[in-house]
């Protein structure tokens, strides 16, 4: 059995509440789901529905995704509770069909007609039809306004407790089909909610200007409406209307500037929706996240109400080629003149849902993540990790939440005089999954789904003719992709399957399948086959890719470019004697940084397929930087050039440390990682706080990249996990 926490937030009773959760299972624990159950607090069944996200090659699970129905008391924290072996409990399904779907609450006929997504809504008695709620409208910046239309409708997914529909569809100009539109329905059991995700995807490779927009909702009656805006940030404001006339919010890049917030905003800023009744019925729309993805409006009057995803007139959005963003809506189907009290409960909870929280014993016994748990914890280094994770900049805006732009980058000029976004540089997502999982505090979490939702959209390049970029992840750059190149050294996989097995989420997986499949392409070209010739991170990174899709996937011919990576590691060691990096004309030198990810690229080969060449190769290396890259002070340098041998501030050096700690139980390995620990430790960085400012189409706050955790998490807690094993640290040994 498995105790799931959910944190006290909401002083109001909640009652059949979605929920949901991750679970990673040990080998051979689990081979089916129908026996996954979920209990409340008084130890009563509550409807549930799982499905495996990855298997062990023996097939039994290895990650569920699971779903339930809480029922929270106000002003409280409890505990419910999972069983794996379940089987004389069932609840009945959502009532489905292959364009069909029926709550209990609300059922809906979907549609494969122009400019709607439903042929008609049937709730409370009343019935509505294809115009009641519109599919997107989008303007684009020369005033051409697109039809849309879904193309098909599939149904991914059903239980106790969730149907979700996934819609693919076009936006068409003078009958031709421009840019791609998908969206994915959610319906819940016995609730008059749907949840509707619209991602627009550019699949062109020119710039698209989007001048407006919106999502229209029609209304069926014109008996003394009342129309209401509701936005908050503390508390919320209402804007009331009894008789029909106009009320709007708009959400700008003054309102973000001058309003005070201090939430951690991916958790939670405020809310923001519209809600529009009758005396027959009544329709609430809630944009989620919609202060941090301005610009946004929404309005209500006697005719409906419209949610502007991009409002006209209103700071400038530009979708580069291939470039994609999702937006989420929840719209609430409720009886006429519902106390917006209650609309705004709703609401709210939509923008910061109740999470269960698993023991982190759960995450660091199945086996599935890195080394990086420790029985006995460090206290200041524990507060060393959780402060670089939340030190970081916060930037609005609906191209750019959920990143970040890298001072060091912007200060080179490598934007041309604008901020170079970091795109996920080191696996950011990853790294704040990891934190995650090692301190079950929520806004981890949310970090980790608010930065790969991002990256999922706006980071990978979702249309290219050209092969080498199709599917592949942008380097660092300016405007995301402006002048963007795609190479192995900065494409990534593992925050993209966190956030799969966390959210359920398909597209996520698909991602990082096709980014293996960009690195494969990418390793067949020229540059490639001169051996000995490629700096350790372009391979080094790519191997780590390939090893993490093979764990993922258990699919061998992952593994086989890896062999090839291993020859390239050999062949460059052979003509240098070491691994040493061309560098200017007559120059090769250590590189730390770059020989550390080689190390810990090998190593998670070596994990999978142990080969004495491979241990052997990688204690050269360790060994060769312990007798050659240090400086008096006992600091590894960052390249050995006279110019460039100052202070490494890369701390990946420490997990190849860690590594042949492991490799080895020497402790000398360890002793030498001292100094780097405490330098990172105590470096003084930019900070955070201060006022917020635009730039271009972003609202940001002052403090540093992404980066700078992204690269320290997987290396320090590795290394901290080693000494705290070898009895070089203890939880009072002071880093100063």
């Amino acid at each position: 059995m498995y105790k799931l926490h959910f944190e006290k937030i909401y002083s109001t009773h909640v009652g059949n509440e979605p929920c949901s959760l991750a679970l990673p299972l040990k080998a051979g624990q689990l081979t089916g789901c129908d026996g996954v159950r979920v209990y409340n607090e008084r130890g009563e069944a509550v409807p549930t529905q799982a499905k495996a996200t990855a298997f062990y090659p023996d097939g039994s699970i290895k990650w569920i995704f699971v779903r339930f129905m809480a029922d929270l008391p106000p002003r409280q924290a409890v505990d419910y509770s999972l069983k794996l072996d379940d089987i004389n409990t069932a609840f009945n399904e959502i009532i489905t069909g292959e364009d069909f779907v029926d709550t209990g609450a609300v059922s809906v006929e979907l549609s494969r007609q122009f400019n709607t997504l439903f042929e008609s809504i049937k709730y409370d008695g009343n019935t509505f039809g294809s115009n009641y709620i519109s599919a997107p409208v989008l303007t684009d910046g020369y005033g051409n306004t697109y039809d849309f239309k879904i193309k098909d409708w599939k149904l991914t997914e059903n239980g106790e407790v969730c149907a979700v529909f996934k819609g693919n569809g076009v936006h068409i100009l003078h009958d031709m089909e421009v840019y791609t539109g998908e969206i994915k329905l959610y319906f819940y059991k016995d609730l008059s909610r749907m949840e509707l995700a619209y991602r627009l995807i550019n699949t062109t490779e020119e710039e698209l200007e989007v001048k407006n927009l919106e999502i229209r909702h029609h209304k069926l009656y014109e008996l003394n409406r009342r129309c209401a805006t509701g936005i908050s940030n503390y508390k919320t404001r209402y804007n009331i209307s009894e008789d029909g006339s106009e009320v709007k919010e708009i959400i700008d890049a003054d309102l973000l500037i001058y309003e005070a917030n201090e939430h951690n905003a991916e958790v939670f800023y405020g809310t923001f929706f519209a809600d529009c009744t009758d005396e027959e019925s009544g329709l609430c729309a809630t944009v989620y996240q919609a202060q941090q993805n301005y610009p946004k409006a929404i309005m209500a009057d006697k005719n409906g109400l419209t949610v502007k995803l991009v409002p006209e007139g209103i700071g400038k959005v530009v979708m580069q080629g291939g470039m994609a963003r999702e937006q989420r809506v929840l719209f609430d189907f409720h009886k006429p003149f519902e106390e917006l009290s209650v609309l705004n409960d709703i609401s709210t909870r939509y923008q910061m849902p109740n999470k269960p929280i698993p023991d982190t014993e759960v995450f660091k016994e199945s086996g599935v993540f890195e080394d990086i748990f420790t029985d006995v914890k460090h206290t200041r280094l524990e507060m060393f990790l959780q402060d670089k994770a939340d030190e970081h900049t916060r930037c609005y805006g609906m191209l750019n939440w959920g990143d970040s732009p890298d001072v060091g980058y912007t200060s080179q000029g490598r934007g041309n005089g604008e901020p170079v976004w970091t795109n996920n540089e080191y696996d950011y997502s990853h790294a704040c999954t990891l934190l995650y999982v090692r301190t079950g505090e929520r806004r981890f979490l949310d970090y980790m789904l608010v930065s790969t939702r991002h990256w999922l959209d706006v980071d990978i390049c979702h249309y290219s003719t050209n092969p080498l970029l199709y599917h592949g992840q942008w380097e660092h750059t300016n405007g995301h992709s402006k002048n963007g190149r795609v190479e192995c050294s900065h494409q990534w996989v593992e925050g993209l399957l966190d956030y799969y097995h966390f959210t359920g989420d398909r597209d996520a997986f698909d991602a990082a399948i096709e980014i293996g499949k960009n690195d494969l392409r990418l390793l067949e070209t020229p540059m490639f086959q001169n051996r000995g010739e490629i700096n350790a991170r372009e391979t080094g990174w790519a191997m780590r890719t390939l090893v993490a899709l093979y764990k993922e996937t258990g699919d061998e011919s992952w593994l086989e470019k890896c062999d090839w990576i291993v020859s390239h590691f050999e062949d460059w060691e052979k003509k240098y004697g070491l691994w040493l990096s061309p560098y200017a004309d007559n120059t090769e030198i250590r590189v730390v940084f770059m020989i550390s990810v080689a190390v810990g690229s090998l190593m998670r080969y070596y994990r999978v397929r142990p080969q004495q060449k491979v241990r052997d190769m990688i204690l050269r290396a360790v060994d060769d930087l312990m007798d050659n890259a240090r400086l008096e002070n006992g600091l590894f340098y960052y390249k050995e050039l006279p110019s460039l041998k100052r202070f490494g501030n890369n701390p990946i050096i420490m997990e190849a440390l860690a590594i042949a700690y492991e490799l080895t139980g020497d402790v000398k390995y360890l002793e030498a990682g001292i100094p780097t620990l405490k330098f990172v430790v105590n470096r003084i960085t930019g900070g955070k706080g201060g006022s917020k400012f635009q730039v271009g189409d972003t609202v940001m706050s002052n403090g540093p990249g992404t980066k700078g955790f992204a690269q320290l998490m997987v290396p320090v807690t590795t290394y901290y996990t080693a000494c705290m094993d070898a009895g070089i640290l203890n939880k009072d040994t002071l880093l100063i």
